[in-house]
């Protein structure tokens, strides 16, 4: 299957059905009197949140989407029938943009949700509801009221716990195909890795998943390489895994151009907890990674995981940072919570 990750569609709901304007005409009933029935109701378009769905590629080439009109009343009360709503299934993570990419109307982060986006228009009134003791033949008939249109986008941001940013062959695919099932595309050239990766990784009885991301490059935020775009999927998770490719001569210069990108994007991801690896340790000799590994952790102040997702060295000793990062933001949103509802 195809990853698709943001498209724009068009949705219209349903016009309400025409009232009726008719009278009763029986044999033996004298002054039968009006009976028009009113006119039935739009159609909805509704957004509903799906498991087991990571894509919009269904979307890509279906971009209309017009619910039915409600059909007209007839004679003898009889209201018209409602027009069928249309059903969007869409990946858990999904946002509703409007036209201008940035104003968020619907943010679907939970399986199951179901919200009607546009509301079908109502039916008009058939002539049998002005009847009055001054008016016993009315004559007025409404149209229906039209129903709502409007472009969107429909933007995914994958749930996962942790991302994996860095230089395009840093390693980070080698890395999630050998912490999970994942089988994401790995070779000797940059930008092997073209839509994310999801892979779900076991520490110790627990779980969490993880996504791959294609390298950034200098630049990414003005377009360069892949662009930065696909940074849209790390803004749910709770931790960065930065992965940094040992076997460069200038290691600083690369955590330092990554983390340049992540603040030009925004998001708040530059202030995301961060846990920092320096990937390839088998191909560096001793005394140059430990040169390196002094070098990251001045410049960033934060302890310098040294692995290699080849062979495996240090690669639970990341799994289990990683982990305590996720549990220690949990706890500190379950806190906050809790003294916010102890204010209340």
């Amino acid at each position: 299957m195809k990853f698709l990750d943001q498209c724009k569609i068009y949705l219209k709901s349903g016009d309400g059905g025409a009232g009726t304007a008719s009278f009763r005409r029986e044999k033996y009933i004298e002054f039968g009197g009006p009976d028009g029935g009113d006119g039935g109701r739009g159609g909805d378009i509704v957004f509903e949140v799906v498991e087991n769905l990571n894509t919009l590629i269904d979307y890509r080439y279906t971009q209309h989407f017009r619910a039915q009109n409600g059909r007209p009343g007839a004679g003898r009360l009889r209201t018209g029938a409602g027009g069928e709503d249309i059903v969007l299934k869409v990946p858990v993570g999904t946002q509703v943009l409007d036209e201008d990419k940035e104003t968020v109307l619907l943010d679907l982060t939970e399986a199951g949700q179901r919200i009607v986006f546009l509301r079908g228009g109502d039916g008009g009134f058939g002539n049998h509801h002005y009847k009055t003791s001054t008016n016993q033949a009315p004559t007025r008939r409404d149209q229906g009221w039209p129903g709502d249109e409007r472009w969107v986008w429909l933007r995914l941001k994958l749930i996962a716990d942790a991302g994996l940013v860095g230089l395009p062959n840093a390693g980070k695919s080698t890395f999630l195909a050998a912490t999970s099932r994942a089988k994401p595309k790995i070779a000797d050239y940059p930008f092997t890795t073209l839509k994310p990766q999801l892979g779900v990784v076991g520490v110790g009885d627990e779980e969490f998943v993880l996504a791959d991301l294609p390298g950034l490059i200098e630049g990414a935020s003005d377009g360069a390489g892949l662009g930065h775009r696909f940074l849209g999927h790390v803004e749910r998770c709770a931790v960065i895994l930065h992965l940094i490719d040992g076997t460069e001569e200038d290691v600083l210069g690369a955590y330092k151009m990554i983390r340049k990108e992540l603040k030009a994007y925004g998001a708040g991801l530059i202030d995301k907890p961060e846990v920092i690896g320096l990937n390839k340790a088998d191909a560096i000799p001793e005394d140059e990674l430990k040169a390196k590994v002094t070098k990251l952790k001045r410049s960033s102040k934060r302890p310098v995981f040294v692995l290699s997702g080849a062979t495996g060295q240090g690669v639970p000793a990341v799994l289990h940072a990683l982990r305590a990062e996720m549990v220690a933001k949990r706890e500190a949103a379950e806190a906050a919570q809790r003294a916010q509802f102890d204010t209340v």
